[in-house]
């Protein structure tokens, strides 16, 4: 067997010669002009050459973090001139790769990091990298018409204005002396009462809620992670159904370590599964028998109520279902609400978990909502937790030493949310026009595109199929056509960052300025168009080497081939 050192070798000779395979891609593409069929193969082959380098240096980093190199002083230098000291870049400005080899480097190279310190910065820029060059190149129709348009993050600009006006009103601006101090961790008294009579009223509760049963925080996933510290030791689990938001996987891995098992929901419609992605407590039954054949200890279930990526609002009598599962086996449900104000279909019937006369067991069903989604204040930093059980809600609230909100913050989030006729008579109405505005919008550009997608009433998203533009079906081929979204200059979010277990689907948010929609499905219309376009000039390719045969034949396999392709699109 090879020593540590030996094979660390081995990888540092791969990354150097696949480093040097890089840099000749990009100075070949940089000093020739090329027609249009030569500049495309030198993109997808640049670009596969960036998935090598970066699964070279996480195998780098993994062998750093097992301890095998701790004899060892190495000095790596990834930041010298190359190619005799030409500068070079890859097609995407700014680079993205630039960012993974800087980021990457710090980790194995720095004497400061612990293991936890390389995990937590390879978590982050592995999530966050692309996110970062967005904000620093972000599209604006006057100033920087070639910026990045963002239709990955789920932020709802469409009724700025009237936030904006409301927020400038003489009513928001406090400088009480408590404002400045510290206050309560788990909130100023003033707010947790205006939140239990906010959720009181918009979650038709039957009775008034509680003040002291309301813990706020500086999010929604702040109030998860105290949720799940709380409720769970290291190595504990909850049942996570799939796709699901990735901001709650982030933070059971950045924090506190809780493992989300994944109940897969499939995209098939069965005799049980009656429409796309539907949970059944058939699933959630066997992946409890499944994780506690492996010995794991499974705490709770997470569920997302209107739903994020799928937009699905649950059945009340699924609801019940789910939360009797719970109680059967003393499972702990979170519950998360927060776009319960972003059903903008009022056909579809939107019931809150805090609405049941009754809970199958109040005492472990807790409730997440903010302002972030439903009034596009992301901003604000601001996420309130709901329980009966006052246990649960003293230890959360030790998270406000850490994660609590300024004061000044506090009594602008209690002039908003006790405003209600502003509220109903303005924001909502106009929020839910606009809303529905956009969604036929995004939705028919999606159909003339025939592009299959969840036709569903709430949220800010739209769950895609791009499956027929991958070719093979693989989560590989979704990433590289994710890059060759950002190519166009297009954040969207691909369905594995949300553990879907299907390649090929996408979250498009759409809650945006029209402008920013038009310019940004232009992009879109042209990513695929171009991957449409690579597709038929490799079918090209392999008629032309197929030239072997008979005329007759290659003629036929060719005509054959080109048709089965072009059919996908």
């Amino acid at each position: 067997m090879s020593s540590p050192h030996s094979r660390l070798m081995e990888l540092i000779l791969r990354l150097q010669q696949t480093l040097e395979d890089y840099i000749m891609q990009v100075e070949t593409r940089h000093l020739h002009q090329e027609p249009e069929l030569e500049k495309q193969r030198h993109s997808q082959a640049t670009r596969e050459q960036e998935v090598k380098l970066v699964q070279l240096m996480c195998q780098v980093v993994n062998l750093f973090q097992s301890g095998a190199t701790s004899s060892l002083e190495l000095q790596l230098d990834l930041s010298g001139d190359v190619g005799g000291g030409q500068q070079t870049q890859t097609s995407r400005q700014p680079d993205q790769l630039s960012h993974q080899l800087s980021d990457l480097k710090a980790a194995f190279v720095s004497c400061d990091l612990s293991n936890r310190g390389i995990d937590t910065s390879v978590l982050y820029q592995s999530i966050f990298q692309d996110i970062t060059t967005y904000h620093g190149d972000k599209y604006d129709e006057d100033k920087n018409t070639l910026g990045f348009i963002n239709l990955a993050i789920s932020e709802n600009k469409l009724c700025i204005d009237l936030m904006t006006e409301r927020l400038s009103r003489g009513d928001m601006t406090s400088t009480d002396d408590a404002l400045l101090q510290y206050a309560d961790w788990r909130g100023h008294a003033f707010l947790r009462e205006e939140v239990a009579r906010f959720l009181t009223y918009y979650c038709k509760a039957p009775a008034q809620l509680d003040p002291e049963n309301v813990v706020v925080l500086n999010s929604c996933v702040s109030v998860f992670l105290a949720l799940t510290m709380v409720l769970c030791d290291p190595g504990d689990a909850f049942l996570f159904p799939t796709p699901s938001n990735a901001g709650f996987t982030y933070a059971s891995r950045l924090y506190s370590k809780v493992e989300l098992i994944h109940v897969h929901l499939d995209s098939e419609i069965t005799e049980t599964n009656t429409h796309p992605f539907q949970l059944t407590v058939g699933m959630l039954e066997k992946a409890l028998l499944e994780a506690s054949l492996k010995g794991k200890k499974v705490k709770g279930l997470v569920l997302i109520n209107p739903h994020n990526p799928l937009g699905d609002i649950y059945f009340q009598d699924s609801l019940k279902e789910y939360l009797e599962f719970a109680k059967r086996y003393n499972l702990h449900v979170i519950i998360d609400e927060i776009y319960m104000l972003s059903v903008f279909d009022e056909s579809i019937p939107f019931h809150s978990v805090l609405s049941m006369e009754s809970l199958p067991d109040p005492n472990r069903t807790h409730v997440i909502w903010g302002t972030s989604k439903d009034f596009g204040i992301s901003g604000f930093r601001f996420g309130a937790l709901y329980t009966r059980n006052k246990e649960v809600a003293s230890a959360v609230s030790a998270f406000g030493f850490l994660h609590s909100i300024s004061g000044i913050t506090q009594h602008k989030l209690c002039q908003l949310l006790r405003d209600r006729e502003w509220i109903d008579n303005v924001f909502l109405p106009t929020n839910r026009s606009r809303l529905q505005a956009a969604h036929r919008y995004i939705t028919k550009k999606l159909k003339a595109l025939k592009i299959p997608f969840l036709s569903r009433g709430s949220g800010l998203f739209v769950w895609i199929n791009l499956k027929e533009y991958l070719d093979p079906c693989t989560f590989e081929e979704e990433l590289l056509l994710y890059r060759r979204f950002l190519d166009n200059k297009l954040l969207l979010s691909p369905g594995k960052s949300y553990m879907c277990k299907e390649p090929g689907w996408f979250r498009l948010t759409f809650s945006n300025k029209t402008l920013h929609l038009k310019v940004a499905m232009h992009r879109f219309s042209q990513a695929l168009a171009d991957q449409k376009q690579e597709w038929i000039e490799k079918q090209l390719e392999d008629s032309l080497r197929e030239e072997v045969l008979p005329v007759s034949t290659s003629n036929s396999s060719s005509s054959s081939s080109l048709q089965f392709h072009t059919s996908h699109f």
